[in-house]
């Protein structure tokens, strides 16, 4: 196989499961090369009336558990690679948590923020009739990540919609409520890692009031889930965005800050904390660290300065390989992406649900179910875990590899 149609980060995490798995080369090509990748170009018309170019790509990695899931980001860094790694990511992660779909990512290589709302929505739609012919409710089904919302959900599902010739609400997650999106949809993310946070907490009799939160990104899932265990009794001491970050040993009024925070634009100058910075605030001595921002965070570099004695990792791959050996060896315990953000894609997964049978539950039925799949998840990991006497990453890896190449082997695509 050409190494470019390889993902080379999905081969180097996948690689200790291999070994204890005792993998062959099928199941590593399986695992490593994605059944269908897309990259394309495609013109749109700026308020200027210039014409520019922008880079697209669709990865599905794996369907052998259903259609494709994953998300669609806005960054200007975005490339292939990224998104092939990301994609495999969602297909572990759709396993992880028992969801009948395989994974999928896609992104548009664009900084946002240059962009008016208007030559958003044109770029959001120009991307949709790039991939309508590939993507649908039994196909892929797209939704938010990275700089994208529900209202940019709702563009693209208006898009899908005028090209199919009718209404297709599943085709498209993470819509607004009155486009029939899912109630809790907005901070599900955040809440199902705060339901997984209290399932650990409560095993290594970490009691609320006495526990220290340190929060890394306070965009939707950072700033939801330092409201979260700041309602429910933890004490988070500091939180971060882009551009600065605050601290009080004290305590934050999570409230406060996102009152703040919404009127002035910005963390800093919020009474009563110290301003610090991103690194600073990864360093702190803290009992949770949650990054929840972007992808490596926590490298060889800084691992050795890191003081939490619990990592959420909420944000996508914010600990590198490397990084996750020296913080192993620190026995600091890390809660992986792809159990602790996986309550997203479940209450996507439950808008789908209701979007076909056109039947819509209240936001107590979607968060108590959102409970009952992430607690779920964790004790079928605890007992990976025993089974296997590794640590947290290999086991949900090994759990999630078992499935899908249990899939792929039912199909008669492995011996």
């Amino acid at each position: 196989m050409e190494k470019d149609n390889v993902c080379i980060n999905c081969y180097n995490q996948v690689d200790k499961v291999a070994k204890i798995l005792k993998l062959g080369q099928a199941e590593l090509d399986i695992l490593t090369i994605p059944k269908r990748i897309f990259t394309f170009s495609y013109p749109v018309r700026l308020d200027s009336g210039d014409i520019r170019y922008f880079t697209g790509y669709r990865v599905q990695f794996n369907d052998a558990r259903g259609p494709t899931k994953g998300g669609i980001r806005f960054h200007p860094e975005v490339n292939l690679e990224e998104i092939k790694t990301l994609a495999f990511l969602m297909t572990l992660k759709c396993a992880v948590v028992n969801l009948p779909y395989g994974g999928a990512k896609g992104g548009i290589t664009i900084n946002p923020g240059k962009f008016s709302e208007a030559e958003l929505e044109r770029i959001s739609r120009g991307y949709i009739r790039e991939t309508y012919n590939f993507i649908g409710p039994s196909i892929d089904i797209p939704a938010p990540d990275v700089n994208t919302d529900a209202k940019i959900m709702a563009w693209m599902l208006d898009e899908y919609e005028k090209l199919e010739g009718r209404h297709t609400p599943s085709a498209i997650t993470g819509k607004p409520i009155a486009l029939l999106g899912s109630k809790a949809r907005d901070f599900s993310t955040s809440m199902g890692g705060a339901y997984v946070l209290q399932e650990f907490a409560e095993t290594l009799g970490m009691k609320p009031k006495n526990t220290s939160v340190a929060v890394q990104g306070f965009g939707n899932v950072g700033m939801n889930i330092a409201r979260i265990l700041n309602e429910w009794g933890y004490k988070v001491i500091a939180v971060s965005d882009s551009k600065s970050g605050i601290y009080n040993p004290k305590g934050l009024n999570i409230k406060e800050v996102i009152a703040h925070k919404e009127k002035t634009g910005r963390l800093a100058k919020f009474k009563g904390a110290k301003e610090i910075s991103n690194e600073e605030l990864l360093e702190l001595k803290t009992d949770v660290l949650v990054p929840a921002a972007l992808e490596d965070q926590i490298t060889k570099k800084n691992a050795g300065k890191i003081k939490a004695k619990l990592i959420l990792e909420m944000a996508n791959r914010p600990i590198t390989p490397e990084a996750d050996e020296i913080l192993l060896d620190k026995h600091i315990f890390i809660v992986p992406d792809i159990l602790a953000n996986a309550g997203g894609v479940v209450v996507s997964y439950f808008e789908w649900v209701q979007n076909s049978q056109n039947y819509y539950w209240s936001e107590k039925v979607v968060l108590e179910r959102l409970k009952t799949y992430m607690t779920d998840a964790v004790k079928e990991l605890s007992k990976v875990c025993t089974d296997f006497k590794c640590d947290m990453r290999a086991s949900l890896y090994i759990n999630a590899v078992k499935k899908i190449l249990e899939a792929e082997r039912l199909r008669g695509n492995l011996k």
